[in-house]
């Protein structure tokens, strides 16, 4: 017997199935150091324990997008290994803050199965959840990926598809963010004077910037979140490819427009939920990362007075500035779409 894994492949895995995956990791400020010289983020809240104490935090939360990646990395051995590509997000929540020093580990349940038509491949949906050290989830979220079949012989299982949520309610929002004073949020220390009430439904921000992205850095960043899939760091494998070179990390992607989105969203500091994401065409080292993002809706929280949710929809697009706001061309995205991200931003009021 292999004492070895290659991973699991389609005909795997089962409705139902629970995975424990391997590999707890705690969380450094070496981590989020390294995070910030990759995506250059600048979120105040996430940047300065001084200025998150003095809003009412215990100290500096990690990044959100960093939390996600880093559970997502533990999902990959099991889940995506050999995957053809990731294909999206839904029902993501953000359940409680994580600090350095806390340790984060992951499972996933197998909510979906679906055979694609060529026989060759299927689509595997689960449900992953992230726990700190003392087993309080502080990350929920479905998606769903494209997964090789070791046999293409095999039998198809029985299709089941999950019904999942457009969108998540306000009122599932804001626990991972405790109360804040803003009459102690320092906005000049933020960058932005923009607070919730600003931002309008239908208005469109043009983030302005563009991040090229570098070969090393994605290469990087996949191993600081023990992300193990082939598409992403072997050359050797992925050269014989459909593509003849590596994927760029999708999460890569969400990490690179959310940093380019400061200039525009300064003060919405904190990722609530992601509503759903899809990766629409695949971006290469080399290519410059643009991003603009649409106010999709406004909404109170209940209880809260500190913060309100803004809904937006972020679109990252590759060798393309974004002034003219590039989306579709009919029935198809525009081709230099390569992010289409639906999510709740939090934000002072």
């Amino acid at each position: 017997m292999s004492k070895t894994n290659s991973g699991n492949f389609f005909e795997d895995f089962r409705i139902g199935q629970v995975i424990a995956h391997a590999t707890p990791r705690t969380v450094t400020t070496g981590d989020i150091a390294l995070y910030t010289a990759l995506y250059g983020s600048r979120f105040a809240v996430q940047s300065s324990d001084a200025f998150a104490h003095q809003i009412g935090y215990s100290k500096s939360p990690v990044d959100d997008l960093l939390v996600f990646h880093i559970v997502f990395g533990k999902t990959v051995p099991d889940i995506s290994l050999n995957a053809v590509a990731n294909l999206g997000y839904a029902d993501c929540r953000f359940l409680a803050p994580v600090f350095p020093g806390d340790t984060l580990s992951a499972t996933s349940e197998v909510i979906g199965l679906k055979e694609n038509s060529n026989g060759q491949t299927g689509v595997v949906y689960v449900r992953s959840r992230g726990f700190n050290q003392k087993g309080a989830v502080v990350l929920d979220y479905v998606r769903w990926v494209m997964v090789r079949k070791r046999d293409p012989k095999s039998p198809a299982p029985a299709e089941v598809v999950p019904q999942l949520p457009r969108a998540l309610a306000p009122d599932q929002l804001g626990d991972a963010l405790p109360v804040i004073d803003v009459r102690k949020y320092n906005f000049d220390l933020a960058g932005s004077k923009h607070r919730w009430g600003d931002y309008l439904p239908g208005e469109r921000i043009d983030h302005v910037d563009g991040m090229t992205v570098e070969e090393a850095e994605h290469q990087l960043a996949t191993r600081l979140y023990q992300n193990t899939a082939k598409v992403h760091f072997n050359q050797f494998s992925e050269g014989q490819g459909r593509f003849g070179r590596r994927l760029i990390y999708g999460g890569h992607v969400i990490s690179l427009a959310r940093a380019l989105s400061f200039n525009g969203l300064g003060n919405a500091f904190h990722i609530a939920a992601i509503n759903g994401g899809r990766h629409v065409s695949p971006l290469f080292a080399g290519l410059t990362v643009f991003a603009w993002t649409e106010v999709l809706e406004r909404a109170e929280i209940a209880g809260r007075e500190d913060v309100g949710a803004l809904r937006l929809r972020t679109i990252a697009t590759k060798d393309q500035p974004c002034a003219a706001y590039p989306l579709k061309e009919g029935d198809a995205y525009h081709p230099s779409v390569i992010l289409d991200l639906d999510y709740w931003a939090l934000i002072p009021r």
